[in-house]
This record gives structure tokens, sequence and C-alpha cells, in this order.
């Protein structure tokens, strides 16, 4: 059974693909399907730990909203615990996005 916690991620990670799609007319649906899938802790480690950036990080780029990605989703302080246990995913979230030029 999921956490409170776990359910509260799965509604931040739906809520940055309902802002993508609102703010600047990026339908994701591959990453909507992806959440239907496998919720929301494991879409994030599957897009966080691949080795390159997704379609939609790349869309959301292009776009300047880097702030809507699932990486700097998992950085915000309050999913910490839920990633507490994986330095590598927050460490490779942050890589991205310093990549990229995010301004943290």
């Amino acid at each position: 059974m999921a956490s409170v916690l776990e359910a509260r991620f799965d509604d931040a990670m739906m809520q940055i693909y309902v802002r993508a799609r609102n703010e600047v007319r990026y339908n994701a649906a591959r990453y909507l399907q992806m959440l239907h899938d496998h919720r929301g802790l494991e879409t994030a480690r599957i897009l966080v730990l691949a080795d390159q950036p997704s379609e939609g990080y790349t869309a959301l780029w292009e776009r300047g909203r880097l702030d809507l990605t699932v990486e700097a989703l998992v950085l915000r302080p309050e999913w910490q615990s839920l990633f507490a246990q994986e330095p590598e995913l927050l460490e490779r979230a942050r890589r991205r996005l310093s990549d990229y030029d995010y301004k943290f």
C-alpha cells in the first residue's frame, strides 16, 4: 500500500503534466501513460536514471520550462525523504539540470 507521501508525489507528478499542457502547450502523452502504468515514483526513477534526457525534458528545455521536469520535481525538499536511499537518482537529476543551465 502506498504511503500518503507517495500518493502526494503521484499528484505532484500529474500536476507537472497538467501545467506543461496548460502553460506551454506541451502534451506529454508518453509521460501520462507512464504515470498510469508505473505511478509517480517508478516513473521518476525511469526518467531520471535514463542515460539520455527524455523527449519531454528536451521539449520543456526548448520552452524554457525546466521547472516542469521530473528532475526539478524530485529535488524539491518535500520529496527528499522518498529518495533518501537513492543518492544516485538525486545526483543525476542535479547534474542533468545543471548541464542545461537550470537556475536552482
